[in-house]
């Protein structure tokens, strides 16, 4: 599929879902996005670490673990879903023994999560993700470390992490 037929498909999924149950939204969304291709970015972008912006992702269709967690939080910030809700979150993927990012929704603040990942097609809550020990977690307004799988501490901004700042950068020319 093209890249401008992608963003179509992409732009109609979220407007004609706007009223649907988060549920919903979270499981549209990771469907669309888990359907694009895995590749590192020294294949794709000649670097070795760089988070695309969501129209780089779609322009591609094929991205990392960080293109599909941020790809997929900003599809959902436009459907409505408060983005208190989301995180993108870092953890070590324990079977591969490497890093991986997800995207984790708390229908609560107190509620265990649901993880949104590309290794894993299905959303599962994070109790049942034995195979991911999170290790920091952030969304556009705060930055979370993790003492154990049920335990953070605000830590700071997002700001701090300059991968992000880098993309948001882009993402700003990209809409101005």
């Amino acid at each position: 599929m093209l890249a401008k037929a992608r963003a179509v498909k992409l732009d109609e999924l979220i407007h004609s879902n706007l009223s649907e149950s988060e549920t919903t939204k979270l499981n549209l969304v990771n469907d669309f996005f888990n359907g694009a291709r895995f590749a590192n970015d020294s294949e794709i972008w000649n670097k070795k670490d760089y988070w695309a912006t969501p129209i780089e992702f779609i322009g591609r269709d094929a991205g990392d673990c960080e293109d599909f967690s941020i790809a997929k939080y900003y599809a959902l910030k436009l459907m409505g879903v408060d983005t208190s809700k989301l995180r993108i979150t870092y953890v070590k993927a324990l079977k591969l023994n490497q890093a991986h990012m997800v995207l984790a929704y708390y229908p609560s603040p107190s509620e265990d999560p649901l993880i949104l990942d590309n290794l894993n097609q299905r959303i599962h809550p994070a109790k049942e993700r034995h195979d991911l020990r999170p290790v920091y977690s952030f969304n556009a307004d705060d930055l979370w470390i993790s003492r154990s799988r049920n335990e953070e501490l605000k830590a700071g901004k997002p700001t701090q992490l300059r991968l992000w700042q880098d993309m948001q950068r882009r993402m700003n020319k990209e809409y101005n």
